[in-house]
């Protein structure tokens, strides 16, 4: 990199489309002929998460032409994921963007893709994050943004770079656009045997009623408690002399960024961590879990489950994902799901020879999905090894061969 030039943020940008905020006061949303909105926190991993945009109105908009977007453009999340850096895609082309979401449109002779990837990196986010300010929350300003420097080789050379780092996230999208396909695949199982009853034989079946309304003859109304055992007894909070102990390979799991560890005993198997405070998904009202099958920390604001025989892991996940949490909820000023409102969570559980068919055809749905979810992983380690190597000039990019990358 020594031999590059460095150039400050703000002197790579289109001469009439400098570095800049956008809308201020968003107002209402308009669903039918509203204009899409980037917020901050819409800006994450390198992507625009466009299946949670808002809307504004298009008198807004209009009145914030500066930040209307063409497509192509960098956007970097000033507040919210500060620092997480996206590039705007054709199909966003119009939209427009947040106070919390910076704009820069670059040059024709700069690759977005390559100051994308700087910016992702060890030393663009040192850069980034130089002077940053906000004691409670993490802000980058403006100032700062359009300082950053960045390290600007030829642009064969930046286009060369973006191309092969761009190879992995291409893997990376689409392992996750195949992993959100699988989960709707069991999902939607779920709901045709559990929510709607039309598992094999159910033509056959008599109908009773339960709290639920009509269940199949011989099925049950229980509570989670029932079907689960939770292992939020065997957690304690962590000192600081202990959290040396916790310094290894396992992940930690977990809304909290403080992390309990649990009597010595690092959690082995598969195991349903769900939220403490029953955050949801805006889409659908489902709980936010994560069904793990390695060894892991959890932490002490994450309820940790498995499925008692003959209720599965799996058939627990689904369940929760298709319940509404809301009413299980307490607190106002700090929302949380009690281990005592949790197991009031009523589901229908069925014979055994009900579940052990159902899961028979759920598991190697939920397995392809974890190993994709374990190749993301593997993808992500192996490009954020290779990023700053590459962008230091530590590696001759003309050198290499093109990267052969393939789906298992």
């Amino acid at each position: 990199m020594l031999h590059w030039q460095l150039q400050k943020l703000e002197d790579l940008t289109e001469n009439d489309r400098q570095i800049t905020y956008g809308v201020v006061k968003p107002g209402p949303e308009d669903p039918v002929d509203g204009v899409k909105f980037i917020r901050g926190g819409d800006i994450y991993d390198g992507r625009i998460l466009a299946e949670n945009l808002r809307t504004i109105t298009a008198d807004v908009s209009s009145s914030y032409r500066r930040t209307l977007l063409k497509g192509g453009e960098l956007v970097v999340s000033l507040v919210g994921n500060p620092g997480h850096v996206a590039i705007v895609p054709g199909s966003l082309a119009g939209a427009n963007l947040a106070r919390q979401a910076g704009l820069v449109a670059l040059r024709p002779d700069v690759d977005a893709h390559f100051v994308k990837y700087f910016l992702m990196s060890p030393l663009g986010r040192a850069e980034l994050f130089s002077q940053m300010t906000g004691s409670v929350q993490v802000v980058i300003n403006l100032a700062n943004l359009r300082g950053v420097r960045v390290p600007l080789p030829p642009l064969p050379i930046q286009r060369r770079i973006a191309g092969i780092l761009s190879a992995y996230d291409n893997l990376i999208e689409n392992s996750q656009r195949r992993i959100k396909i699988l989960e709707e695949m069991a999902r939607r199982l779920y709901r045709e045997w559990f929510v709607h009853f039309r598992f094999p034989g159910h033509e056959d079946c008599r109908f009773v009623e339960s709290p639920l309304g009509e269940i199949p003859e011989g099925w049950e109304v229980k509570g989670l408690g029932e079907i689960a055992d939770n292992f939020d007894r065997l957690r304690k909070p962590l000192s600081k002399i202990q959290r040396a102990e916790l310094q290894g390979p396992y992940p930690y799991y977990g809304a909290a960024k403080v992390f309990d560890y649990v009597n010595d005993f690092i959690f082995d198997g598969e195991y349903l961590l769900m939220a403490e405070d029953g955050s949801v998904i805006t889409s659908d009202r489902a709980p936010v879990l994560q069904l793990v099958n390695e060894r892991f920390w959890p932490n002490n604001h994450t309820h940790v489950l498995r499925g008692r025989p003959p209720h599965s892991t799996h058939y627990l996940y689904l369940g929760l994902l298709c319940v509404d949490v809301s009413p299980y909820i307490t607190g106002a000023a700090q929302p949380k799901i009690t281990q005592e409102n949790m197991n009031r969570i009523p589901f229908v559980s069925a014979a055994a020879s009900v579940h052990k068919e159902f899961d028979d055809l759920i598991e190697p749905i939920i397995r392809q999905s974890q190993t994709l979810q374990w190749q993301i992983s593997s993808l992500r380690r192996a490009r954020d090894l290779l990023l700053p190597r590459l962008l230091s000039g530590q590696i001759d990019v003309e050198a290499l061969p093109e990267p052969v990358l393939s789906e298992s």
